[in-house]
């Protein structure tokens, strides 16, 4: 029996490559902070509901084995931004601080590529609107990397108030004990306009930001990189959401977060840019576990954020293009947001920077479903020690896990080796029962060390 006529067109359209397009795609990454992976509906929460995000995953591809660089922000979003392993831009941490703090003087080096500034090379426009994080002195700030437009706050929402600046008038003792307000100082590109913003109003403030610039660069080829506040602590949700959710104020940030990303794939639909425009949502590490409720879950994930478990760096992931990325997929190959820069240049036509070491890999022929992940391995680093290594189903810890559970500790000295296709929570060691396995990511991770150059630390 023939095929149909409609039929035959769905399946030209999977099989162009990504740049048969008249213009290069608009590449949008969303990026959550301090979401767990088992935060989303999709990903089996039974009671955060995330309606938007189902449907972004049941339109295009979700990821079971999605990594993150670091379980903590600064290097995080460093690495997804550059496409390389923080220590080797000097943003991988120190022995004092794990991120970039309010009295920090560092930054994201200048002579850092960020996927905005490859980007513009094809006159891509170019925004970060949301959380920063990757230095808040005037000469770090996204204006300095290949951003044409900013609007949002420098660094995490628990890292403020200022030194020396006065307290407002209006005070939030009932949500802290301890500060009568969490000072957020609001930027548009490098100058501050609000002094003392609204936390509850930032994620929909965010959001009409973000829409105004998709449909004022319509036009033309459009970066957008939103990067949300929460569901980091302290949360604050707007009186649309707070007390809506089942699990509590958590759960309220996380879904006003849901309706954003809602909004903005309206607006693309709306606007008819949706066949020429790649999404990606993901977290910058997992949940702050010592929160509590105010914190999130990894789900089957042992640990959370600032650990070497699969719960500090295994995220939640969704990517959406409607009409190129195959719908309702379940993709379980790895991969990790260092590949999303490899992948934004090879959408936009963008040679890869010769100059440098970059660790990410191209993920398109993985996204159309033509072919396995290019990605080999993963490492898990925290601030700037190698502490694990992933290959295939097998990952080795190198050193005593960081955020051990003190009632479950292991055994006997590293390394430990876990399969974690069979055990995503990390409790069977199995390193006596394949030791070849063990030396051959052993093999790896000094193969790794021998060709790595750390640049000068920036904290």
């Amino acid at each position: 029996m023939p095929r149909c006529p409609l039929f035959s067109l769905v399946l030209l359209s999977l099989a162009l490559p990504f740049s048969a397009h008249a213009a290069p795609p608009n590449i949008v990454i969303i990026l959550a902070d301090d979401m767990g992976y088992g935060d989303l509906s999709c990903y089996g929460h039974p009671s955060i509901r995330t309606p938007n995000l189902d449907r972004m995953a049941a339109e295009g591809m979700r990821f079971t084995d999605f990594y993150v660089v670091s379980s903590v922000c600064t290097p995080s979003r460093a690495a997804l931004l550059t496409g390389r392993l923080p220590v080797r831009s000097g943003m991988a941490g120190s022995s004092e601080n794990s991120v970039l703090m309010a009295n920090s003087t560092g930054g994201l080096p200048t002579n850092e590529v960020t996927i905005a500034a490859a980007l513009k090379s094809k006159g891509y426009a170019t925004a970060c609107i949301g959380k920063w994080h990757l230095g808040h002195q005037p000469e770090f700030l996204p204006t300095h990397h290949g951003f044409d437009y900013f609007f949002g706050v420098r660094f995490a929402n628990n890292m403020e108030p200022a030194p020396g600046v006065a307290k407002p008038k209006q005070a939030l003792a009932s949500l802290n004990p301890k500060r009568e307000w969490w000072r957020m100082a609001l930027l548009r590109g490098t100058e501050i306009i609000e002094q003392d913003t609204d936390p509850t109003a930032l994620t929909a403030r965010y959001t009409d930001e973000a829409i105004r610039f998709i449909k004022q660069n319509k036009q033309r080829p459009f970066f957008l990189y939103l990067a949300h506040t929460y569901p980091h602590a302290p949360l604050f949700a707007s009186e649309k959401f707070r007390g809506r959710s089942p699990r509590g104020r958590y759960g309220d940030t996380v879904e006003e977060m849901d309706w954003s990303v809602g909004q903005v794939l309206e607006t693309l639909r709306q606007e008819g840019l949706v066949e020429n425009t790649f999404v990606f949502f993901t977290s910058d590490n997992g949940p702050g576990l010592g929160l509590k409720l105010a914190g999130g879950s990894a789900g089957l994930l042992r640990g959370g954020k600032g650990s070497t478990w699969e719960g500090g760096t295994r995220e939640s992931a969704i990517a959406w293009w409607p009409g190129k990325i195959p719908a309702n997929v379940v993709n379980h190959e790895l991969a990790s947001s260092m590949d999303l820069f490899n992948t934004s240049l090879s959408l936009a036509g963008v040679a890869l920077p010769s100059d440098r070491v970059i660790d990410g890999v191209d993920m398109t022929p993985m996204l159309r479903g033509r072919g396995p992940s290019r990605r080999q391995l993963v490492f898990y680093y925290h601030r700037d020690q190698l502490c694990a290594v992933r290959k295939g189903p097998f990952k080795a810890h190198l050193t005593q896990p960081i955020g051990e559970a003190p009632e479950t500790p292991l055994t006997h000295p590293p390394p430990f080796l876990f399969q974690i296709e069979n055990d995503p929570s990390e409790r069977f060691d199995v390193a006596s029962q394949h030791p070849e396995i063990l030396a051959d990511l052993l093999r790896e991770v000094e193969k790794h060390k021998q060709d790595l150059v750390p640049g000068k630390p920036q904290f």
